[in-house]
């Protein structure tokens, strides 16, 4: 049999063999045992399809639409254009179109996201049943499209159609960059070479090197006919927008934008079907930032297997799944916004070769590169604008990525991280916050810039590099990776040893320079810095014990302590009832401007020693200041999400607040009030249901998800900033981003559960907490290192069930306990039931923990009280 004979039937196949028969038997097995089916696997929605973004992605392409089976016109860093098919850092079409017997098939009637791929019910056409599955398979730099006919009458022969325009252009410049910018973007040309279409844009914008663009769109079929032209959009308009519209347009209105210079094509096949039959017929993108040979060759790989690949996708995205299995009976949401959420994480993980690493001091300059980093691979911050990597966006998305078993993108997040910010700015130790995938670092460089008024700050954020030695931590605990940590040592000293020496001007120990609120009119110090670099310090400190630097340890330790020791003298605002945002110097005067960073101090948790600590606020102030936000003034009300707002009802810039609702800011206000044992409806429940609800059609978001089922976006429905959904093309945030995941995963899993792993010291404490109003709370296969653990808690008639079962850890040291409610003591304590008498109690923010250490293995502890 010839190749191409191969290929044909590889690329024309029956779809919709029952999932679980394309896993191994040990996945096919775990499915039946947990009583998943395919239903739960997918979710669906059937409003407003035209408005709604979706995304199908791999590891090295993404194909970014609408969900009615369009794509349109959206986005802001390059007006219009961040949606199409992209092989990151390179855009190759602006959309695909597909027609069936001389019509263009309508709009899907039915949108549905599943693990790994998106589906549309479409409506019958030309006598024809149809339907279209989207998936990108991990690895080749290609996205496949699978149309699914079914003939319910006698045998017949149609014609399939493909349109397809191109949009041949780099992730960078943007349009708002100075130097180059977007419209500066070349023409594509077009061919058809009797098998497929052809585009390619080879030449250079000014000011930067050459480059050879290529995009491929084909079949294993081969066409009967192909034309290249301007005017293929398929049933679409090719309307240009422009930006300049009196009444911004939503996306349904544009098929492009303003610097758009591509081209079209059209492909026709013949298909015979026999009467009753249904075929599908595989469609491939793929395309090469490094010319056209490279691009044949990715296209040749993605047709090569793709019901292969299309089992292989699914199965992986099974296997994620089944990481970090929850049983939450009185919370279903938020155990379904865990699930997803994995899927969420996986979306978003992205690769790149040959990063040319190069500071464009936010577009104003295109210099030469200062080095290449080989591969990169990130969690991207969100679709459709942020799909690169950011460091603040990693060091809160670790927490989720670790708690759901995603050990391998976030190491190699932060490996990218250390390698492109040590090219930037020379091993100096300042992280670099965004650099697109083709290496060019918007922000983040070790410089000061002179601004208009005199004032003089950092080209980086503060926050990223006192951040980074706890992502670092995070990760080794829970991997117990030394090979990691050792590869990361050096850069996180470097990281501290450098903010202590440059920034922090006045010698108070509280360091200068922008956090994570990027706003004017701040202080030189501000509140969430200060914090990460208690906690900062005390992590570094904990590797440098394991690794026995003495020198290291003692600095570290000695200098978080003084700190922490000063910080609520120096920070709490009595007036407020509240933490300042920051200080102003000289006299480090207080300044309450009430931003979101406000909740730091109980957000972060540190480890000193081998105690851990929520929070760093003591309970009494922590407690106020958490209740404190619980209302109108700083947390959504209907009909509004219920999260909290990035600043509070009387705060700049107008004194009128800037009343937004993030995904982080209510990740951190969730987090915090777990760490202080608030995890009641009006508590943490209200804050990890803002997160969970725009996911799904909860009837707090009025029975509609915010775009795509599933995907947690990046700002909920707010007083100050409507739901994506009616917004215009330009003016929506990100549909799909990673780090609120953070507020629903971490909660669960480490302050629910209580799972807390330090396996870099072969110790493992599990002492959860049940949420009021809830029975129980249970997960099982939750990942830490090379093994796992199950945990099951269960209260009832005041006994504390804690059962633990750890897998594949057999050195590991478990300590095994339950967190009772603030200012309860322990009647009784039994281990695998024998009385315990040598049990420990310790008042902790979040409660009386009840700990008794054993062995690793299965163990029961049950606590009267």
């Amino acid at each position: 049999m010839s190749a191409g004979s191969m290929r044909k039937l590889l690329s024309i196949s029956v779809l919709g063999v029952a999932l679980s028969a394309w896993g191994s038997p040990a996945l096919a097995q775990d499915q039946t045992q947990s009583g998943r089916s395919a239903a739960t696997q997918e979710l669906s929605v059937a409003t407003q399809l035209q408005d709604r973004r979706e995304v199908a992605a791999g590891t090295r392409a993404y194909s970014l639409g609408f969900e009615d089976g369009r794509f349109y016109a959206n986005g802001w860093h390059i007006t219009g254009e961040m949606g199409g098919i992209w092989t990151p850092p390179l855009k190759l079409l602006d959309g695909i179109w597909f027609g069936v017997g001389g019509q263009w098939i309508g709009p899907a009637t039915k949108f549905t996201s599943g693990w790994g791929y998106t589906r549309y019910t479409l409506p019958n056409t030309a006598g024809l049943q149809v339907s279209r599955t989207d998936f990108v398979p991990d690895g080749p730099r290609g996205v496949l499209f699978g149309l699914k006919v079914t003939n319910p009458g006698s045998a017949t022969s149609t014609t399939l159609a493909v349109d397809a325009h191109s949009e041949l252009m780099g992730q960078y410049p943007w349009g708002f960059s100075v130097t180059p910018n977007a419209s500066y973007n070349l023409l594509d040309r077009g061919r058809f070479d009797g098998k497929d279409l052809v585009f390619t844009d080879n030449g250079a914008l000014p000011g930067t090197p050459v480059h050879h663009y290529a995009a491929l769109v084909g079949s294993a079929l081969t066409p009967t006919s192909g034309v290249i032209g301007q005017r293929f959009w398929g049933p679409q308009p090719g309307h240009r927008c422009t930006g300049t519209e009196p009444v911004p347009p939503l996306p349904s209105q544009c098929d492009d934008g303003p610097y758009g210079h591509g081209t079209g094509g059209e492909l026709k096949y013949s298909l015979s079907l026999p009467a009753g039959a249904t075929r599908t017929v595989w469609f491939a993108v793929a395309g090469s930032d490094d010319g056209l040979a490279s691009a044949r060759q990715q296209m040749a790989r993605v047709l090569a297997h793709p019901q292969a690949d299309f089992a292989a996708k699914t199965a992986y995205r099974r296997q994620l799944a089944a990481q970090t299995q929850l049983s939450l009976p009185g919370d279903p949401l938020v155990q379904k916004a865990v699930q997803w959420g994995k899927q969420n994480l996986a979306d978003l993980t992205l690769s790149a070769r040959n990063l040319k690493i190069r500071w464009t001091n936010q577009g104003k300059q295109f210099p030469a590169p200062l080095g290449t980093v080989r591969k990169a691979t990130w969690i991207g911050a969100g679709y459709p604008d942020y799909p690169w990597m950011f460091a603040t966006d990693a060091e809160y998305t670790a927490f989720a990525a670790v708690a759901m078993g995603q050990f391998g993108a976030i190491e190699d997040h932060l490996r990218a991280l250390r390698d492109i910010s040590d090219i930037l700015n020379h091993g100096s130790g300042v992280v670099v916050h965004e650099t697109v995938s083709d290496g060019s670092v918007y922000f983040g460089h070790d410089s000061k810039t002179t601004n208009a008024d005199g004032t003089v700050t950092n080209d980086f954020n503060t926050d990223e590099t006192v951040k980074f030695p706890s992502a670092v931590a995070l990760v080794w605990r829970w991997t117990g990776d030394n090979a990691f940590r050792d590869q990361m040592y050096d850069f996180t000293i470097r990281n501290l040893r450098y903010v202590v020496r440059h920034l922090d001007v006045d010698h108070d120990g509280w360091p200068e320079g922008s956090g994570n609120v990027e706003r004017t009119g701040m202080g030189a110090e501000k509140l969430d810095n200060a914090v990460y670099l208690i906690r900062g310090l005390y992590d570094l400190a904990d590797m440098a014990k394991s690794k026995h630097d003495s020198t290291t340890y003692a600095w570290a330790m000695s200098h978080a302590a003084n700190l922490r020791k000063r910080f609520d003298n120096t920070w709490w605002d009595q007036a407020a009832r509240q933490y300042a945002d920051s200080l102003i110097d000289p006299g480090n005067q207080q300044t309450f401007q009430q931003y979101w960073i406000g909740q730091v101090p109980m957000e972060a948790e540190l480890t000193v020693g081998k105690t851990v600590i929520p929070g760093v606020a003591p309970y009494h102030h922590g407690n106020a200041a958490l209740a404190g936000r619980e209302n109108s003034c700083y947390s959504g009300t209907p009909p509004y999400n219920r999260g909290l707002f990035h600043t509070g009802c009387s705060g700049p810039p107008s004194g009128s607040g800037e009343k937004v609702i993030y995904g982080l800011t209510t990740s951190i206000q969730s987090i915090g009030e777990g760490n202080y044992g608030r995890l009641g409806a009006g508590q943490q429940q209200r804050y990890i249901h803002a997160l969970a609800s725009p996911m799904f059609a909860e009837p707090a978001m009025n029975g509609t998800p915010d775009e795509q089922p599933g995907a947690m976006p990046e700002i909920f429905p707010s007083p100050d900033q409507g739901a994506n959904i009616d917004r215009c093309w330009t003016c929506r945030s990100m549909f799909m981003q990673a780090w609120g995941n953070y507020g629903t995963a971490w909660a669960v899993v480490h302050q629910w559960l209580g799972v807390s792993p330090d396996l870099g010291q072969q110790l493992l404490r599990v002492v959860p907490e049940i949420p009021q109003g809830q029975p129980s709370v249970a997960g099982r296969n939750i990942r830490l290192g090379s093994g796992s653990v199950d945990v099951s808690a269960t209260r009832s008639a005041g006994a504390y069930v804690t059962d633990v079962t750890v897998h594949g850890l057999a050195s590991t040291r478990l300590l095994i306990g339950y967190t009772l409610p603030h200012g309860t003591q322990p009647v009784g304590v039994t281990l695998d039931g024998h009385p315990v008498t040598d049990y420990r109690t310790s008042d902790t923010n979040r409660g009386t923990e009840v700990v008794v250490p054993t062995t690793s293995g299965h163990h029961v502890l049950t606590v009267t009280g």
